[in-house]
């Protein structure tokens, strides 16, 4: 069996649609969205990735806009940069780009990102939100994995799914998301052992450690339908996920790939999640608004 790569690009392409459609009808309405991508950090890898959704926003008409307050920022000055952030009118999503500084710990700052803005779910309260059901943006790296297995017809209604890893930017919210779809899930970790006991068992399996090599052929069942997540670079540069391609391709039925698989996804689904922001903001303007307060002739 050779799996089927599930590519990353027919599913972006559709997001950065709806997104250039969304900033159609905004500046119908004369509003320009904007994201604002804070940064602390001189990791080569990380500004390779701000520069990409900065392209991607764009090309899809959303204004980008990178703070770079450098590698020693503190804690004090991020918070305050994205309290600034969160009250200017011509911003309409956030991102705390990681890593942050040594010491500085991502947890206690992402609360100061309002939750209207908070276009990659990482708010506690948007974390919260997701998980009873109400409306916030899900963290944009779990929302691509579900929107690959949808774009590409995978079932997860009543099939078990395997998540490796729980973080709070992949592992958790894709289970409030794939329970959503009446999948039964299986979240793994460290402590899983041995993790091919979880993952054998399942019919799709999501690999999201970062870990390059952690899954092999012998981890998956015959036919199960793997995403990997991982984006990890070696020493010479390449660029690697999560799962060992050639054996897992011959058992699996089909296979996303790194690159070119789950991160085309996520940078798409950032800047139509600022999109949306920006409608959702203009929809709260006109409903506060007293009746009768328009301009008269």
């Amino acid at each position: 069996m050779t799996a089927r790569r599930l590519t990353g690009a027919p599913v972006a392409q559709r997001l950065r649609a709806e997104a250039e459609d969304n900033v159609t009808t905004l500046r119908e309405r004369g509003v320009v969205p904007g994201l604002a991508v804070v940064v602390a950090t001189d990791n080569e890898a990380t500004l390779w990735y701000v520069r990409s959704i900065a392209r991607a926003a764009d090309k899809a008409g959303v204004h980008c806009r990178v703070v770079d307050l450098g590698a020693g920022a503190g804690a004090d000055q991020i918070a305050s940069t994205l309290t600034l952030l969160s009250a200017d009118e011509d911003i309409h999503g956030i991102i705390l780009q990681t890593p942050l500084p040594p010491g500085v710990a991502v947890d206690e700052l992402v609360a100061h990102i309002s939750a209207a803005k908070d276009v990659d779910g990482a708010n506690p309260l948007s974390l919260g939100r997701l998980t009873v059901g109400q409306r916030a943006f899900a963290p944009a790296t779990a929302r691509a994995v579900v929107e690959i297995l949808e774009h590409y017809e995978v079932p997860l209604a009543g099939r078990h799914v395997s998540v490796v890893g729980r973080s709070a930017v992949v592992g958790k919210p894709l289970l409030q998301l794939l329970l959503q779809r009446d999948a039964t899930v299986t979240v793994c970790h460290s402590r899983s052992r041995p993790l091919e006991r979880y993952t054998s068992e399942a019919e799709v399996v999501v690999a999201a450690v970062g870990r390059p090599g952690l899954l092999t052929g012998d981890h998956v069942q015959e036919g199960a339908v793997v995403i990997d997540v991982g984006t990890n670079v070696l020493d010479n540069g390449d660029l690697v996920g999560d799962v060992e391609p050639a054996s897992t391709a011959e058992v699996a039925s089909a296979l996303t790939p790194v690159p070119g698989g789950v991160g085309t996804v996520t940078t798409a689904l950032l800047v139509l999640h600022t999109t949306q922001a920006a409608l959702q903001a203009g929809e709260e303007l006109a409903s506060a608004q007293p009746s009768g307060s328009g301009a008269s002739a």
